[in-house]
């Protein structure tokens, strides 16, 4: 993560927040290299906003906190409640005040009414609307689930699509090694907010989340085409399993 003293820090962060960037910008300076565009998007008016992103690996979480520590945009991101269980990683994102998310349970909920209660009090809320890692073979966005657009509905806040190419390659897709050498470099592209004033005032449902998570997803895979340099399928991969 960015250098805590480099940039200026209007929020205040709890230990357990402060040491997972102390000790994780210097692994990541070291470890990859920046092509970051489209930081300006970020800041917005310094309110709440929820950032939409891509997710390639394991290590992705990391790059992506890198970017957004060194904007001064603290994250707190919604992840799988095991990760919660693991001794010292566990107890590090908890303190941390990242965001459990219980998956098929009656609880998963409060993921969502957590993360909308972050963005209001000003937050920087991290959403992988996938809902896990891709499983489409060649690494595009599949389709998605409707958390992303029901907590930027419900707030009213800006949603920023961020595009990620570079971690797989230091750890692939559901594959538990490390490559670091030679250094790679972690390519993030940033887009403008994603416009869905239109869609306020309608009522939550199916329809008005499908509208939603259609326009996030063509906003992210954009971003992506450029980050690879390359066109994405006309479709997203469908993976089995149930919206969040």
């Amino acid at each position: 993560m960015a250098n805590p003293g480099r940039v200026r820090r209007r929020w205040r962060l709890g230990f357990w927040f402060r040491l997972a960037a102390v000790l994780l910008w210097p692994f990541l300076t070291i470890f990859t290299k920046r092509d970051w565009e489209g930081q300006e998007n970020l800041e917005q008016d310094g309110g709440g906003i929820i950032v939409a992103a891509n997710h390639l690996s394991w290590f992705d979480p990391l790059s992506l906190s890198n970017l957004l520590w060194n904007n001064d945009r603290p994250p707190r991101f919604l992840a799988k409640e095991p990760l919660f269980r693991i001794p010292v990683v566990g107890r590090i994102i908890s303190g941390a005040g990242q965001i459990p998310v219980y998956r098929e349970s009656t609880e998963a909920v409060a993921a969502v009414r957590d993360a909308i209660t972050a963005v209001e009090a000003g937050e920087c809320v991290v959403v992988y609307p996938e809902g896990t890692m891709t499983k489409d073979p060649n690494l595009w966005v599949m389709t998605l689930k409707t958390g992303a657009a029901r907590i930027a509905l419900a707030t009213r806040r800006p949603l920023i699509p961020v595009a990620q190419w570079g971690p797989q390659e230091v750890m692939p897709a559901y594959v538990k090694r490390f490559r670091l050498l030679p250094r790679k470099t972690m390519i993030m592209r940033v887009g403008p907010a994603v416009e869905l004033s239109d869609l306020y005032d309608r009522p939550l449902d199916a329809d008005t989340l499908r509208i939603a998570s259609q326009r996030i997803w063509e906003a992210i895979t954009a971003l992506l085409e450029q980050a690879r340099g390359e066109v994405a399928p006309a479709e997203p991969y469908r993976s089995n399993g149930s919206s969040a």
